[in-house]
């Protein structure tokens, strides 16, 4: 994995989390991993197409994800319900994308996937021959650890292109 798509990512989450949990957060040790990826008690799960491919986890416990849904929607949760899961997945969503706007100004432009929100520890994700690069974020909340699994993409300028579909009339 290309080292460069890492700062974009890292300014991103600095600045989500600021803005959305109003904490600081500190990065610990780089890992390269070329192994499967082992989930945590919840892992958002966001991928890119177009100039950059690939997955982004984020993986954290569910006292860390409490606190984060807690602070997105202002007020304390008191279990992962539907609500507390969506202000975690939206986190990872904002992060992404606030990434891939950095990486578009650098000249990679992107789309995302809407995340999905694994929840559960100890599944197996196969990230095939993508090489993993591991940023842990730690702070007031727990830690954060980011799986970026990307390279550069194989669809150059990939764009949606516009399709018609004929539809048939609804019969009465």
């Amino acid at each position: 994995m290309n080292v460069k798509y890492l700062l974009p990512f890292i300014e991103a989450a600095y600045e989500v989390l600021q803005a959305e949990v109003k904490c600081k957060m500190q990065r610990g040790e780089l890992l390269l991993e070329k192994s499967h990826y082992v989930t945590n008690d919840l892992t958002v799960i966001v991928s890119m197409v177009g100039d950059i491919e690939g997955t982004v986890f984020y993986s954290m416990n569910n006292k860390t994800a409490m606190f984060i849904s807690s602070a997105i929607l202002g007020e304390q949760l008191e279990e992962m319900n539907s609500i507390a899961q969506s202000g975690v997945a939206e986190l990872g969503n904002v992060i992404t994308g606030r990434a891939s706007v950095k990486l578009s100004s650098a000249g990679f432009n992107s789309n995302i996937s809407p995340p999905t929100l694994l929840m559960g520890k100890g599944a197996v994700i196969s990230t095939l021959d993508y090489t993993r690069l591991i940023v842990p974020l730690t702070g007031e909340p727990g830690e954060i650890i980011i799986h970026l699994a990307l390279r550069e993409g194989t669809h150059k300028g990939l764009s949606t292109p516009n399709i018609s579909v004929p539809v048939a009339p609804l019969k009465k």
